[in-house]
C-alpha cells in the first residue's frame, strides 16, 4: 500500500492557484485531514488554511462529503478501501519564505502550505508530483527525487522540504565532500553568482568542520532576490532565503564584502548553522511537533541566538571579513539592543515562550515591552563565549558537546546548564541562568576589554534619541512618529505614537533635529504642535542635552593573544 500522494498543478498561474490532488489508499471509515497553522522555525500561527478553497472528495466515481470540524481540519466518512483522492485550490501569492507563491515568474511553496496532513498515516512514505510547469523551468529541493516525482520518508520530512521553481540561476560547489547547491530566482543581469558560491563554500566548509560532519547527504539554498527584504527559513537539507537585490554580489564588488553583501552572507551563515543548531539539536519540547497550535519552548535564546552569534562569527573564520570590520558587525548588535528599554523588563526565557504572542506581532509599543532573542541571545552568547574562554574552555566546545552528549538530538536547558558547569563552573552556570531569566545588563564591557576590545563613545544623539523617539521624516510627510520610547522626556510631555509633528516653537518642522535651532540661547523646552486624529495638540516636551549617540567597538592594545584565540587576530 503506496503512502499519501500529492499531484500539485501549477493550476492558474494568472491567478496565483495552485490545484492540489491528494490520493489515499485504503483510507479509514472516518479519515480527517488537517493542514498546519504553523511552520516549523517561524514561531507564529499563520493560518495556512485560509487559502485553501473548493475542497472536494470521492471514492472511485462516487462523490462524498466532506465536513469540516475547525479552522484547519476536515472528516471524510468512506465506504469500503477504494483509494479517497481529495481536490482543492490553494491560493499562493506570499512574498516571504513561509507559504507559497505562483506568477509568471516563479513558483515556491513549502508543503506545510498545500499538502493535507492525512491522520494516522503520517509515519508512511510521502510523494509529490508536479503538473503543468511552465517549459523551461527548473525544480530545486532537497527532496530526494524517484521515479519523476519527489518523496520523502514521512510527513516530517515532507513538511521541511521547500521548492523552488522557474528560470533561475543555479550553481554547484561541494564542501567536505558533501554536494551543495545555491539557487536564485530574481537576480539583476550584474549579479556575480561564482562570488557567491565561493564565498558561501567557504562558510559551509567551515561549519562543517566545526561540528565535524554534515547531518544531510547533500544541501540547497533557494534565494528569492526581490526590491526589498530580508530573511530566511532553515529546513533539515535547505533553506529558504529572501534579500534585497542590492545585497547580491556584482561583477564591481570589492575584494571585501560591501555592508549589503556582508548581511546576505551573515544570513546564509545563520540559516545553515540551523541545520545543525535546531533542525538536530533542538529544545526538548519539540522533540515531536504539533502542526496545528504552539509548540512553546524558553529556549529561543539558545537556539536563535546563538546561532545569531556564530553566524557573523563564522564569516570572520571563512575569511570572508577581518576582525575591525567583526567589531563593527558585532557593534551593530550591542546597539541595537541597548536601544531597547523592554531588555530591562522582559527576560530572554520569557521572550522565547511569548513569541507566538509578541516576537512576531510587533507594535508601537513594542521596544518598551520586548527582548531580542535573536540579537539580545546573541550577545549572551558572546559573553559565555568569553567567560568560558577565561576558564580554558569555549563555546565551541560547549555546542560541541551538546551534539555529542545529546547524539544530535532534543536538550533542555538542564543540559545546557549542567555543560557549562561542566566546561567553566558551577557558578558560570547560574550566571547564564541568570542573564536569561532576569533583566540585568550583560557584562559585555568588561568582558570585551579582556580581549583587547575597546568601548568606546561614538557620534551624537539625534535630537529624536534624545527625547526618547522613533520617527520617519521626510520632505512630503514631515515627522511622524512611531514609537515613544519609555522613560524619556517625549513620554512624560504626552507625545504619542503615530502623532505628526507639524511645528515647533511656532515654526514648521520638517526635519526634528531642526528643532534646537528654533530655541532661544539658554532655552530648552520645546513647544511642539502635533497632529494627532485631526486635532493640533500642544505639547511641552524638554530637550535633554545630546549624549553619545552609540557604542563604538575598536581592537586595543593589550590581551592581544587572548584575542587571538578568539577572533584569529
Amino acid at each position: 500500500m503506496a503512502g499519501p500522494r500529492y499531484r500539485i498543478e501549477l493550476a492558474d498561474i494568472a491567478a496565483h492557484r495552485y490545484r492540489v490532488t491528494l490520493t489515499l489508499d485504503n483510507p479509514a471509515a472516518e479519515q480527517q485531514f488537517n493542514l498546519p497553522v504553523w511552520i516549523p522555525g517561524s514561531y507564529l500561527v499563520r493560518e495556512f488554511a485560509k487559502h485553501l478553497s473548493g475542497l472536494t472528495a470521492r471514492q472511485g466515481s462516487r462523490e462524498l462529503a466532506v465536513e469540516q470540524l475547525d479552522k484547519a481540519g476536515w472528516r471524510v466518512r468512506c465506504t469500503g478501501r477504494a483509494a479517497l483522492v481529495l481536490s482543492y485550490d490553494v491560493y499562493a501569492f506570499d512574498a516571504s519564505v513561509r507559504t507559497a507563491w505562483l506568477d509568471s515568474q516563479r513558483a515556491f511553496f513549502n508543503p506545510s502550505s498545500l499538502c493535507l496532513r492525512a491522520q494516522g498515516r503520517e509515519a508512511e512514505p510521502h510523494r509529490i508530483e508536479l503538473a503543468r510547469v511552465p517549459k523551461g523551468w527548473h525544480v530545486a529541493t532537497a527532496m530526494a527525487e524517484r521515479d519523476g516525482g519527489f518523496e520523502a520518508a514521512d510527513y516530517d520530512e515532507l513538511v521541511d522540504h521547500p521548492f523552488e521553481i522557474g528560470p533561475h540561476w543555479q550553481g554547484e560547489f561541494t564542501a567536505a565532500g558533501v554536494p551543495h547547491r545555491v539557487v536564485v530566482a530574481g537576480a539583476w543581469p550584474s549579479f556575480d553568482g561564482e562570488r557567491l558560491l565561493a564565498d558561501v563554500q567557504r562558510i559551509c566548509e567551515a561549519q562543517i568542520a566545526f561540528w565535524g560532519g554534515a547531518p544531510f547527504e547533500r544541501y540547497s539554498f533557494l534565494l528569492w532576490a526581490v526590491d526589498d527584504g530580508h530573511g530566511g527559513l532553515e529546513h533539515r537539507a535547505s533553506t529558504a532565503l529572501i534579500c534585497s537585490r542590492r545585497e547580491l554580489p556584482t561583477a564591481i564588488e570589492a575584494a571585501a564584502p560591501s555592508d549589503n553583501y556582508a548581511r546576505l552572507l551573515g544570513l546564509f551563515s545563520h540559516e545553515y548553522f540551523h541545520a545543525w543548531n535546531v533542525k538536530r539539536l533542538r529544545p526538548a519540547e519539540f522533540a515531536s511537533l504539533d502542526y496545528q497550535r504552539e509548540n512553546y519552548t524558553e529556549l529561543l535564546w539558545f537556539f536563535e541566538g546563538f546561532t545569531s552569534y556564530y553566524d557573523e562569527l563564522f564569516l570572520r573564520r571563512a575569511g570572508l571579513v577581518d576582525a575591525p570590520r567583526y567589531l563593527k558587525l558585532l557593534q551593530a548588535s550591542v546597539n541595537g539592543v541597548l536601544a531597547a528599554p523592554g531588555r530591562r523588563v522582559q527576560p530572554l526565557a520569557q521572550a522565547s515562550f511569548e513569541a507566538w504572542t509578541k516576537y512576531y506581532r510587533p507594535d508601537e509599543n513594542s521596544p518598551n515591552a520586548t527582548s531580542n532573542y535573536y540579537a539580545q541571545g546573541a550577545l549572551v552568547a558572546l559573553c559565555l563565549d568569553l567567560s568560558l574562554r577565561a576558564r580554558k574552555s569555549s563555546l565551541d566546545a560547549l555546542m560541541q558537546r551538546l551534539w555529542t552528549r545529546s547524539e544530535g538530538g532534543p536538550v533542555s536547558e538542564r543540559d545546557i546548564l549542567a555543560a557549562v558547569a561542566a566546561l567553566g563552573g558551577d557558578d558560570l552556570a547560574a550566571q547564564l541562568h541568570g542573564w536569561v531569566h532576569l533583566t540585568d545588563e550583560l557584562p559585555l564591557r568588561e568582558l570585551l576589554a579582556a580581549y583587547g576590545v575597546a568601548w568606546r563613545d561614538e557620534g551624537r544623539q539625534s535630537v529624536a534619541q534624545r527625547l526618547g523617539l522613533r520617527v520617519r521624516e521626510s520632505a512630503l510627510t514631515g515627522v511622524q512618529v512611531s514609537h515613544v520610547l519609555a522613560g524619556g522626556t517625549a513620554e512624560a510631555g504626552g507625545v504619542n505614537a503615530r502623532d505628526e509633528i507639524l511645528g515647533c516653537n511656532g515654526w514648521r518642522l520638517r526635519r526634528l533635529d531642526d528643532a534646537p535651532g528654533l530655541l532661544k540661547v539658554g532655552e530648552a523646552q520645546l513647544r511642539l504642535l502635533v497632529s494627532r486624529d485631526q486635532r493640533l495638540v500642544e505639547l511641552g516636551v524638554a530637550l535633554p542635552p545630546a549624549r553619545p549617540a552609540a557604542v563604538g567597538l575598536a581592537l586595543a592594545d593589550g590581551a592581544q593573544a587572548a584575542r587571538r584565540r578568539w577572533l584569529g587576530a
